[in-house]
């Protein structure tokens, strides 16, 4: 396995690709085994978001910027849970994504090959950097990648991970915990 970035999580076995990494570290900012939230603090959210190209503001960002960033990683956790084969968002999970698709602003780049560039205007701070994340999806969606990155389907631990698998039928962020720990539930409710 290659090095990943530091803002990655040292827990992280299945790494999607350079960039939708930074959706799945993002989303992975929550992990319910340790109970930690690297969201949930300025400080230590500042670090993190500007470890990550999220946040280059003066300071930490505001209790407010993270909580609507706390929405919109949730609401993107529900998009991956559907990429595992779970529902369809809801109106209301989908929220935070629209509020952000709606206030964000787009600068078009014309590179000196002539690709055309979106990027998110560096004017709307936190939010703007979030929008980023979008744009990271439209393109995996475009390149097939985007399927592949899912939830963990261990409701007590919904950690995002990227499916290798040659059918794409990976369920578990890792078999020998997650994975073991559904089986043997299954197994104990059958034999009951």
């Amino acid at each position: 396995m290659t090095a990943v970035p530091s803002w990655v999580p040292l827990e992280e076995t299945k790494p999607a690709p350079m960039p939708l990494l930074l959706v799945q570290a993002f989303v992975n900012t929550w992990e319910s085994d340790a109970g930690s939230d690297l969201l949930s603090d300025p400080e230590t959210a500042g670090i993190w978001l500007h470890d990550a190209g999220l946040w280059d503001g003066d300071g930490a960002p505001s209790l407010e910027e993270l909580r609507f960033a706390r929405e919109v990683r949730e609401s993107l956790r529900c998009l991956l849970a559907q990429n595992g084969g779970g529902p369809p968002p809801s109106a209301g999970e989908l929220r935070p994504l629209q509020e952000l698709a709606r206030t964000c602003r787009l600068r078009i780049d014309i590179g000196s090959d002539a690709a055309i560039h979106l990027e998110p205007d560096p004017g709307d701070g936190l939010d703007g950097r979030l929008f980023a994340l979008l744009l990271v999806i439209r393109d995996a969606r475009e390149d097939g990648t985007w399927q592949r990155l899912k939830t963990c389907d261990n409701e007590d631990c919904r950690w995002a991970f990227y499916d290798r698998s040659h059918t794409q039928r990976g369920r578990w962020c890792d078999m020998a915990v997650c994975g073991n720990r559904i089986k043997n539930r299954n197994l104990r409710e059958r034999r009951r």
